[in-house]
């Protein structure tokens, strides 16, 4: 049976092309992932392209995912960190 400490998710660690670690709220994860998928729309993989609804992505996204590349050589990376044990 799973645990369900394993859902928790209190920050996520926001990896970018050219830029430093972010540590994001899932609030603030969740709207920069919406920016991204709007943004890159016709890039994403099929599998999130045949989701409707860009909310609906974004949430696919975050639960089944960890990267997504943007354009060659163009990485976003994210990771669930819990800050309190």
């Amino acid at each position: 049976m799973t645990d369900s400490l394993m859902f928790n998710n209190d920050a996520y660690v926001l990896l970018e092309t050219d830029r430093p670690e972010e540590i994001l709220t899932p609030a603030e994860m969740f709207a920069k992932l919406q920016e991204i998928v709007i943004k890159f729309a016709d890039d994403l993989p099929i599998d999130v392209q045949q989701i409707s609804g860009v909310e609906a992505q974004v949430q696919y996204l975050l639960d089944t995912s960890c990267e997504l590349d943007l354009a060659p050589g163009e990485y976003l990376q994210w990771y669930v960190v819990r800050l309190e044990k």
